[in-house]
């Protein structure tokens, strides 16, 4: 049986999609990723800079609900 531990699945997402335009943008949609955290270590909100494929260079992804 497994352990219930801290570590939490979070959702990262792009904060420059929302806010370019869709021409400048190689394909529709919003950049995400999905991770694990400590949430004991880490108890803020995550920023990671991460590759957007829909812009085609890195971004800061920011922690969702």
């Amino acid at each position: 049986m497994a352990k219930k531990g801290t570590r939490v699945v979070v959702t990262l997402e792009c904060t420059e999609c929302r806010t370019v335009p869709p021409s400048e943008k190689r394909s529709p949609g919003v950049s995400r990723y999905t991770t694990e955290k400590n949430r004991r270590n880490t108890t803020e909100r995550l920023e990671l800079k991460k590759f957007c494929p829909q812009l085609n260079k890195m971004t800061i992804h920011k922690e969702i609900k």
